[in-house]
């Protein structure tokens, strides 16, 4: 969506060949760049940053997607569960942050925008995925906070549940279709479940000029699954 408003486009992600492949899907595929790596690891992370960086310059935006529970659903979980699971939602992305938010703030502009969960705000999943989507939106209002006077404006999503290719819920919808029907009859008060692209308004906005006044806001985009709320 962003490559056929224009933008170039960097991807990094685990495998060579699925990325190779969507780039050669983008409008002018030449203009946009990939980098195959699990970044997780720091020092990947710093190669992918570094990578960018000749290949591109310094980003206008990022846009952190990676995450998931990858399947530990047990509440006492192993130190090295936990610690995976906080590097692939929140780890990887604060560490790119480090790399590249000087520099971003250097030029005076630039949007970062990290995708959570409802689980950010509601014990809604399992313990180790709520507990670092929880703190993902603590990272987000506090790293907003200290970069508002740079023009660098932080911000996250905390997407319900949405379809895309190949992602957790169409694989349950596949294997198990009674639980996803009991989920929209439960949860959903628009009775479906939403489709990716119905995400894109959003991050069009916190990516452009318009997120001015957005620094370190998580905003839900549930269509009212959540029933979370602050009072101040």
């Amino acid at each position: 969506a962003f490559a056929a408003e224009g933008a170039r486009v960097f991807m990094a992600a685990r495998t060579e060949t699925s990325l190779q492949e969507l780039r050669r899907r983008l409008p002018e595929p030449d203009r946009h760049g990939v980098f195959a790596g699990d970044l997780t690891d720091p020092a990947t992370a710093a190669a992918m940053t570094g990578f960018l960086l000749e290949e591109m310059g310094v980003p206008n935006a990022i846009l952190h997607c990676m995450g998931g529970g990858l399947g530990m659903h047990e509440p006492l979980l192993e130190a090295h569960q936990l610690d995976t699971l906080f590097r692939t939602n929140l780890g990887a992305g604060a560490e790119i942050n480090r790399l590249l938010l000087p520099r971003m703030a250097e030029n005076g502009s630039g949007y970062v925008v990290h995708v959570g969960s409802t689980a950010s705000t509601e014990a809604i999943a399992s313990v180790g995925y709520n507990t670092v989507k929880a703190a993902l939106a603590a990272y987000v209002r506090s790293l907003g906070r200290e970069y508002a006077a740079t023009g660098v404006v932080v911000t996250g999503i905390l997407p319900g549940a949405f379809y895309a290719p190949g992602n957790s819920w169409r694989r349950l919808e596949a294997d198990k279709p009674e639980v996803v029907e009991k989920f929209v009859a439960e949860r959903l008060p628009r009775g479906h479940i939403a489709e990716a692209e119905e995400l894109l308004p959003m991050l069009f906005l916190l990516t452009g000029p318009g997120a001015a006044m957005m620094a370190g806001t998580c905003i839900a985009i549930d269509a009212g699954e959540s029933r979370a709320y602050a009072v101040r």
